[in-house]
């Protein structure tokens, strides 16, 4: 598993900036604040993410994902819980995959591997196997709201609605 202060932390503020989305680094000791999981697992509330050097860049990509992913009129609200569709959790994953080859010393061979070991489930047994043989609709969703390109390329544009 990688954290947050195992990598440069200026490249992943970075990709962050892109979309709005503020850093708010704590000490390991301390709570993170709007962590639906608990520590050490990144917190988000509105545009600001809560996190720890221990933790994962998965877990920091996901709670960013799920801001970038969810309507426009969610992401001014008080929601722990992103509380978004089926739809909208997936394409949280596969952007958090696509994003994490934005940060130096990350890849997306690395993030595959920390989402399998962190427990997240795909009906084909692993998120490589979900990512390049089942995520058809999800790609397409992900192009649809203009938040990739057909390239899988990124806009750098939130959800609108």
């Amino acid at each position: 598993m990688v954290y947050y202060e195992n990598l440069d932390s200026e490249s992943i503020k970075d990709l962050l900036n892109h979309y709005g989305i503020k850093v708010c680094r704590f000490d390991n000791h301390i709570d993170i604040p709007h962590s639906f999981w608990g520590n050490p697992e990144a917190g988000r509330l509105r545009e600001q993410l809560y996190i720890r050097g221990d933790t994962p860049i998965h877990s920091i990509l996901h709670e960013a994902c799920h801001y970038i992913c969810m309507p426009a009129e969610q992401r001014s609200e008080d929601l722990i819980d992103a509380q978004g569709s089926v739809e909208e959790e997936n394409a949280t994953c596969y952007l958090q995959i696509l994003l994490a080859e934005h940060i130096t010393g990350y890849s997306r061979a690395q993030i595959l591997q920390d989402m399998d070991d962190w427990g997240y489930s795909f009906r084909l047994g692993s998120a490589s196997a979900w990512f390049t043989q089942d995520a058809q609709e999800t790609k397409a969703w992900l192009i649809n709201k203009q938040i990739i390109n057909q390239h899988q390329i990124p806009t750098w544009k939130l959800r609108d609605s």
